[in-house]
């Protein structure tokens, strides 16, 4: 089944430029031709954190239709990552129109005409990103249209190209991750599974690490600048590569990706060394959360963030950035430093907390 679809292309805006320490971007639509979307077919749609989204809906009718009919029923639902199942995050019927969960205050129709069912949502987070369905229901026709909205990545980003890529494992330790288990790991930590181009930047830059890890591609690998012989052998620099893996019953660490934050990372003043639990409540009654990795990295990378205090982070892990390298702090270079994961209970460090703006 064939479903006419009038595509709108995405461009990123510049006008509001950065503010502070938020990066901010403006989407803005221009009309093209229209497109024919083969059913089961998922248009892909880039979007950048902290910008504005526009997924495009739009319908063919033998005979006109008026969204203030009762009889209309336009549902935006968006499917979870194995997309085994479906949450509403938009339903309008006549009048009566509701968005669910965080989609909630930022997110509504179009509506430039009675053809125009286009979801419009604001100030695009991680948790954005995936496959969507725009279904309408008229009578006895109906129209479906699948999208899938995806990270804008740092060739095609001007706002982006400054992210930073970084190694993460869990708790649990090293080559433990499954490739979903990877993607909810670094969507914890505040990012996205880095892409081959990521990842292939980031050695440019001089990222050096020993350990294999899942890039969004499905692909497993691994970022040498230092050649030897338990990293792939001393053959010459590059992406060590293990290709395309089983994404269910195959464990690697990962690779993420974090772009510039959009509120405020900062080391928390306190008399006293805390648990974990208390560097948890320490952030709050700050009016703040405690920070996650992915902040700190982007804070280290993109901010030149340095503290040689080593800190608990929302995993359960110690680390500290250091951007000037010397003695007792990282003397040999610049690098978000881990201590490893305590325990929670009797070791003892400061806290690194977050401010959302």
């Amino acid at each position: 089944m064939i479903i006419l679809l009038s595509m709108a292309m995405l461009a990123l805006s510049l006008a509001n430029g950065v503010q502070g320490q938020a990066g901010s971007a403006v989407f803005t639509t221009e009309p093209v031709p229209d497109v024919e979307v083969i059913s089961g077919h998922s248009p892909n749609i880039v979007a950048t954190r902290g910008g504005n989204l526009t997924l495009p809906c739009r319908l063919h009718r033998t005979f006109g239709f008026n969204f203030g009919s009762t009889g209309m029923r336009v549902k935006w639902t968006k499917y979870n990552e194995d997309l085994s199942q479906e949450s509403d995050v938009f339903v309008s019927m006549g009048f009566h129109k509701k968005a669910y969960g965080n989609f909630q205050g930022r997110t509504f129709l179009q509506e430039a005409d009675d053809n125009d069912a286009t979801l419009i949502v604001m100030n695009v987070g991680l948790e954005d990103y995936g496959k969507y369905k725009c279904e309408v229901i008229d009578g006895m026709d109906d129209t479906v249209v699948e999208l899938t909205v995806e990270l804008q990545d740092s060739k095609e980003s001007l706002l982006l190209s400054s992210g930073v890529v970084y190694p993460y494992y869990p708790r649990l330790g090293r080559y433990n991750l499954n490739f979903h288990e990877a993607e909810k790991a670094c969507l914890d930590q505040d990012s996205v599974v880095a892409s081959f181009e990521q990842l292939y930047d980031a050695w440019q830059d001089g990222l050096d690490w020993c350990n294999a890890g899942w890039l969004n591609d499905g692909s497993v690998q691994y970022p040498i600048t230092k050649p030897r012989e338990p990293c792939g052998g001393k053959a010459g620099a590059g992406l060590r590569n293990y290709g395309v893996r089983d994404k269910t019953s195959s464990y690697f660490d990962a690779f993420c990706f974090s772009g510039p934050l959009t509120g405020r990372f900062y080391w928390l003043v306190q008399p006293d060394k805390l648990t974990f639990d208390e560097a948890v409540h320490a952030c709050r009654n700050d009016s703040a959360e405690i920070a996650k990795v992915g902040h700190m990295f982007s804070a280290w990378k993109l901010q030149g963030y340095d503290r040689c205090d080593a800190g608990w982070l929302a995993d359960g892990s110690v680390r500290y950035p250091i951007s000037n390298p010397r003695k007792n702090c990282s003397p040999t270079e610049a690098a978000v430093r881990m201590v490893g994961f305590p325990d929670k209970k009797h070791k003892l460090y400061g806290v690194y907390c977050y401010k959302s703006q």
